[in-house]
């Protein structure tokens, strides 16, 4: 494997960032600098990066996560927590995340090192739906709800957009609470498709990702796929 590959599998870091720290010469494969993220390594090879040793795991591991509110979907700690810090596997390093969920979020959130397949999950191409609950700062009465649901159904330009969102499918359990199933991921999207009805989302939950649930675990839990779940991306 090229030495810029592994780096690149082996961290959080983009293969542009990777050639910053190889060429800072933060980079040792068996005690000496390199500075060629063209070379290969092999698997008997000692990389360290900051003295730091680094490697990437055999086989492709697959996990869902529960995660809590006050962590966030990053691999380097920043203002809070990170949510690789909740689960206990070798290699953590090597996972990476698909459909980040923002600091305030709770719910489903899915890692792996198989990268063909986290671009299958996040992929608006593929139109995988993801579930969310939301409770809302303002109360929407019956006119205000079904006039959400039907522009939801159609899609709705969000400020900043070019295009209209894909049609979802919205409803509502209460004044306060409601459901909201995407088959894409835009920035913030949840929050900025409650803006957009002049609201203001005060707690976001994603409950499912295609047929994937937290049944069975607590906040805060991780467990492996199944292979059908694989599967199904």
């Amino acid at each position: 494997m090229r030495l810029d590959k592994f780096l690149s599998k082996a961290t959080e870091l983009s293969r542009s960032e990777c050639k910053k720290i190889l060429h800072r010469g933060e980079i040792t494969v068996n005690d000496e600098i390199i500075k060629d993220g063209s070379i290969h390594i092999h698997g008997d090879d000692d990389v360290l990066w900051a003295g730091e040793p680094l490697s990437v795991a055999d086989g492709n591991r697959y996990l869902l996560l529960y995660k809590p509110d006050g962590f966030e979907c990053t691999l380097k700690a920043k203002e809070h927590p990170i949510v690789t810090e909740l689960i206990a596997v070798p290699e953590i390093t090597s996972l990476r995340i698909a459909g980040r969920l923002d600091v305030d979020t709770t719910g489903a959130l899915l890692l792996s090192d198989d990268g063909a397949w986290l671009h299958r999950v996040t992929s608006p191409k593929r139109h995988q739906p993801k579930r969310y609950e939301l409770t809302l700062a303002d109360p929407m009465n019956p006119d205000m709800q079904a006039c959400a649901i039907k522009q939801v159904a159609n899609g709705i330009l969000l400020d900043g957009d070019n295009e209209k969102t894909r049609p979802a499918k919205l409803s509502f359990i209460d004044e306060t609470h409601a459901t909201l199933t995407l088959t894409e991921g835009k920035y913030h999207q949840v929050k900025r498709m409650m803006a957009y009805f002049g609201n203001k989302v005060i707690s976001l939950h994603r409950a499912s990702i295609g047929n994937i649930t937290l049944d069975g675990l607590d906040m805060g839990e991780s467990r492996f796929l199944t292979d059908d779940e694989i599967r199904q991306f």
